[in-house]
């Protein structure tokens, strides 16, 4: 049950009608257990691409595979009761054809029970996106800073100065107006955030945005502190579970070294308990 006291699973019809009113909470998931946590609190659970560099080490997400998504997907699925499940389709998977990009969407909607997929870019991918929401595969759509697309950016960089801004104002007009039925704005300058948001009218998350977007997205690991030496701008950190890990893992290792680990509590003496799951 989610912290509303709702267990009905949410539908992307649903985030439509959520456009202007409560601001949607978002966040990412890569396995079972942390799905079952933010679960109980936000409305949309995104497997995001990111899990290439915060699961497995990779520098980017250009490296993520089709099949490392629907792995990931399929273990936040078994964790998810309410929230909007949405997954990200990678580098490569979508952008040579509208067919290449129904044909692997619809691989990942089946094989991963998700409810949506994501797709980075604006009006490149206007059709594609019109072409997947008339086959019933419902778009989130991702304009602003769109990671796929570091090397052409030069960086992560802030988006949206100069005559940039009226580039990423007419992408998210027209990923809208092809039938996404959210977008994601990622590190765009706020006041060009909040004018997409005025206009627009599907709900916008924002990551880096503005506080005015429909909703906030952040990465789970980066609001729980699990990575020392990386801490954005945009991320609010709640917790500093990777210190604390580190002094947990610290004390264990000093605990077996100096044979303090395991003690005479930890041991089992009696054969009558060792079946003990306990």
């Amino acid at each position: 049950m989610s912290a509303t006291g709702d267990t009905k699973a949410i539908t992307p019809p649903d985030m439509r009608l959520r456009k202007g009113q409560t601001p949607l909470v978002c966040l990412t998931a890569y396995t079972a257990p942390i799905a079952k946590l933010v679960d109980r609190h936000c409305d949309i659970v995104l497997v995001g691409d990111s899990v290439g560099m915060v699961r497995h080490g990779l520098p980017s997400t250009l490296s993520v595979t089709l099949d490392m998504m629907i792995m990931h997907g399929k273990a936040v699925r078994r964790g998810l009761e309410r929230a909007l499940m949405v997954v990200d389709m990678p580098f490569g998977s979508y952008e040579k054809s509208p067919e290449q990009a129904f044909r692997n969407a619809a691989r990942v909607m089946a094989e991963t029970g998700c409810a949506a997929v994501k797709l980075e870019g604006g009006e490149t991918m206007a059709e594609t996106i019109r072409f997947l929401a008339n086959r019933g595969i419902p778009v989130m759509a991702h304009v602003g800073l769109t990671p796929q697309s570091v090397n052409v950016f030069g960086g992560y960089k802030v988006q949206g100065g100069g005559g940039d801004a009226e580039r990423i104002f007419r992408d998210a007009i027209a990923i809208a107006e092809a039938g996404a039925f959210a977008v994601v704005l990622e590190k765009v300058l706020e006041p060009l955030a909040r004018k997409i948001t005025a206009e627009v009218t599907i709900p916008t998350i924002g990551i880096g945005a503005s506080a005015a977007c429909d909703g906030q997205i952040l990465v789970v690991g980066d609001i729980l502190g699990m990575f020392t030496e990386f801490r954005p701008k945009f991320v609010k950190r709640y917790a500093e579970l990777g210190s604390e890990a580190d002094a947990a893992i610290g004390a264990y290792a000093a605990d077996v070294r100096e044979g303090r680990f395991p003690a005479a509590e930890h041991l089992y003496a009696d054969a009558s308990k060792a079946g003990d799951a306990a």
